[in-house]
């Protein structure tokens, strides 16, 4: 123990130790939890981090008080021993009666007399300090819990609110029991901890009146993709328990660090969760019977429980407590509702994400086919799991969960530890990314969906599904047996290539995933995507918003739930969507494509119809920059141009280059980059470039003039194909989209002219296209004729590489 509370002269082990005189030395003594409350109250509170105080009892006390004999009858320790020592903790039955049998002898022990007289002076000396009635928090510290490699997530017991010295005896009692809870006992097993070895230290700690603000936990990396330069925090009103033990879907909020640091706004990203039920006090402060959960008003559920200056603070803390210990961290925290201050209430290794190498072969999944979805959530991890459903509606059925099982619940909590390994994949109604339910699935490998809601009606016993964690931020549970191919990526050195291999990325959810993979940034990113995705409604709908007919008016408020105004809605997401892609491949070049939808695929958004011509040929019509330029699609067209600035100038992501699509005539050229500047993107305004799509034959014949107005042209080979040999490979005629091929002549011969324009100005010229994905022998003539950049989509990154460098090296 530090020599603070450990001197020379004690001639008795202590007991108690208040937690300012611990340090994470102290592990073996205090366990990591408590131990890391004591260094960051001794050496960060001089950098704002506030956490609130109290005392702990030692691994010391915890044996000697199982080592007591009571009466001359044999020790806990050896009745725990013998009662464990033939247990099959696969038999959930058996493993059940064991564990509560122990739990009832721990309760029925008196403590050890120097123990409980030394409880008793350590709170009396922290009650002292306060006029008014003070409550604690007493929770469990097991000496092998919170290691980098062992989470023991929310193993052992947590009790609120707890008031006056009888109560929290009384609740120090039960966290020591909870040592011997199923999931603890099974999981010591699983991890290869003999049950001796552990014991467990009971914290004390002030409570933090988050039941009247909010609170919540934060990761110092990105939990699913190990992305490092995110701080991701969850939150939602009340107490955290119910944030922890999955039993609401919280606020998510993504803060990029470099931001940070640079003191720009740096919150990239947020999704606003349901919050249906909060946690607060009740009347009764004794243990178990001291919190008690209500339903939140809709009109708070409709807001976020926090504000950006409160998670820009949030932030801030977990970064400097990440650099402190020198590791990924997961850490709790409370917003005291009282105060209005923000409290570090926990901090651990994180240790799933940080464990992992980024030179280890890593699994991808994907999906063959498609299906119907039954139900949708939150994803944990990104596999692929399938099989037949089994709805738990109790804990006490949990036996019935089969190997290969896809286990369905309302919610998990770490009891369900020795079932949850043998499911294919797991299932909820509620919770969030940061629950206990989600760190365990994680920790095992097991692909989760959760926060579904309505999963325990939508999924019925016995029916065969398919459960995509594969596909970003949301997963999907697939009715049937889907096909899944599974690759293996080993990362290691590449070898030079004469030009830059850039992705192409359409999901801002996927970015932090894709930013692994080799790349020298993103070649093409896509508004459509985000449009499509993360708003889903016409613009005009948005701008028309409130003298619109009743049904859109309706969808667009659903929508919209939680921002200022629809319009705020539509610049926040837009903006969110390129932050995130842009903050994932930082400080490497994002190009963004401005809108290019067509008229028909405007049509499918909400709304659309009321606001789109009938067009025969939609390719040829109303797109791009006519789009732009046309009065009734100004409005529309400036919110776009509000999101990137946010993000160049405001999160200050000036990596993002702004791209036009089909531009068709030079008086086009010209007109849109004026109008731009007049939206305040001016060209080389704070580096700002601005690159053409060239896809219209007209751009290769006159590329010199087409420079001009821009600093680089990004070749769309798919449009540029279709147009130059007159053909539409959407007209659904297999005769024509036989003839489409980017390597025909004709087509590479306006290539050829366009990249040796941008080669003599000394301009950018990639291309970002589908063609150099599927067809290595076209990548390699690009290559031949000089091209800067080859943007791929990301699964054909190495293989087209490889196949670049062979024939770069002949």
């Amino acid at each position: 123990m530090s020599n603070a509370i450990n001197t020379e002269a004690s001639i008795e082990p202590t007991y108690v130790a208040l937690f300012e005189h611990l340090r994470m030395t102290d592990v073996e003594s205090v366990g990591g939890k408590n131990a890391s409350l004591g260094e960051m109250i001794s050496q960060l509170a001089n950098a704002g981090v506030r956490v609130p105080g109290g005392f702990a009892t030692t691994a010391q006390a915890f044996r000697d008080f199982l080592s007591h004999s009571q009466d001359g009858g044999a020790p806990l320790a050896q009745r725990i021993a013998d009662r464990l020592v033939t247990l099959d903790i696969e038999d959930v039955r058996e493993l059940a009666k064991a564990g509560a049998e122990i739990r009832q002898w721990i309760i029925d022990t008196p403590f050890q007399p120097r123990l409980q007289k030394e409880i008793e002076e350590f709170y009396n000396k922290l009650v002292a300090d306060s006029s008014a009635e003070m409550s604690f928090a007493v929770r469990s510290s097991a000496t092998a819990e919170d290691l980098p490699d062992a989470s023991f997530a929310g193993q052992q017991e947590t009790f609120l609110n707890v008031v006056g010295i009888d109560n929290v005896l009384e609740a120090m009692k039960h966290v020591f029991a909870s040592l011997y809870n199923d999931r603890a006992i099974s999981y010591r097993v699983h991890k290869g901890f003999t049950h001796a070895e552990v014991a467990l230290s009971a914290g004390v700690q002030r409570m933090v009146r988050s039941d009247l603000g909010a609170a919540g936990v934060m990761f110092t990396i990105d939990t699913e993709s190990g992305f490092k330069d995110v701080v991701f925090i969850t939150s939602s009103y009340g107490l955290g328990e119910t944030v922890v033990q999955g039993a609401v879907n919280p606020d998510e909020f993504y803060v990029h660090k470099p931001m940070l640091e640079l003191g720009k706004l740096p919150v990239i990203r947020r999704n606003i969760g349901s919050k249906l039920i909060k946690m607060e006090f009740t009347g009764e402060a004794k243990a178990g019977r001291s919190v008690k959960t209500v339903d939140v008003p809709v009109e708070m559920r409709n807001r976020y429980s926090l504000d950006d200056a409160e998670v820009v603070e949030l932030a801030k803390y977990a970064v400097i407590i990440e650099k402190h210990y020198g590791r990924a961290m997961d850490i709790e925290w409370g917003k005291d509702g009282r105060d209005g201050k923000l409290y570090i209430l926990q901090a651990r290794p994180e240790t799933v994400k940080s464990q992992q190498k980024s030179t280890d072969a890593q699994q991808r999944f994907r999906l063959k086919g498609t299906g119907t979805v039954l139900a949708s959530g939150r994803a944990i991890g990104q596999k692929i799991g399938a099989g037949r459903v089994r709805v738990i509606h109790d804990p006490s059925e949990m036996e019935r969960v089969q190997p290969g099982d896809v286990l369905v619940a309302d919610m998990t909590d770490p009891n369900w530890e020795p079932v949850m390994k043998r499911a294919a994949a797991i299932v909820t109604n509620r919770g969030g990314r940061t629950c206990h339910a989600a760190i365990i699935a994680r920790e095992l490998g097991v692909p989760a969906v959760v926060g579904c809601g309505d999963a325990t009606d939508t999924l019925k016993d016995g029916m065969l599904v398919t459960v995509s964690c594969a596909e970003g931020d949301e997963g999907k549970i697939y009715d049937g047996l889907i096909e899944t191919e599974v690759t293996e990526e080993i990362r290691g050195e590449l070898p030079k290539l004469p030009l830059k291999i850039m992705l192409n990325v359409g999901n801002p959810q996927l970015a932090f995933d894709f930013q692994s993979v080799p790349n020298e940034g993103v070649g093409l990113a896509r508004l459509e995507f985000i449009i499509n995705n993360n708003i889903g409604v016409h613009p005009k709908a948005i701008l028309e918003y409130p003298n619109i007919d009743p049904a859109l008016k309706k969808a667009v408020e659903s929508v919209a739930r939680g921002h200022a105004s629809p319009k705020a809605f539509y610049v926040d997401k837009l903006a969110e969507g390129v932050a995130t892609i842009a903050a994932a491949f930082w400080p490497k070049k994002v190009i963004v494509r401005l809108s290019d939808f067509k008229s028909n695929e405007y049509k499918k958004l909400i709304g659309g119809s009321r606001y789109e011509p009938d067009e025969e040929n939609p390719m040829l019509g109303f797109r791009g920059a006519a789009r732009y330029l046309a009065s009734d699609f100004a409005e529309s067209f400036e919110m776009e141009c509000l999101a990137m600035k946010r993000v160049r100038n405001d999160m200050g992501l000036t990596n993002v280059e702004i791209m036009v699509p089909f531009v068709r005539t030079l008086g086009q050229a010209q007109k849109v980059v004026d109008l731009l500047g007049q939206n305040g993107l001016k060209r080389g305004e704070n580096g700002l470039r601005l690159i053409m799509m060239c896809e219209v034959p007209s751009n290769a014949i006159l590329a010199e003039q087409f420079l001009e107005h821009f600093d680089g042209f990004s070749i769309g080979s798919n449009d540029l194909t279709q147009l130059t040999l007159g053909l539409d490979r959407d007209s659904g005629m297999p005769l024509l989209a036989a003839d489409f091929d980017e390597r025909d002549p004709a087509v590479l011969a306006l290539l050829s002219q366009a990249i040796a324009a941008c080669r003599k100005l000394g301009k950018y010229v990639g291309i970002c296209g589908q063609g150099p994905s599927d067809h290595p022998d076209f990548a390699a003539w690009l290559m031949n004729e000089g091209i800067e950049t080859i943007s791929l989509n990301p699964d054909s990154v190495i293989d087209t590489w490889k196949q670049l460098a062979a024939l770069a090296n002949k």
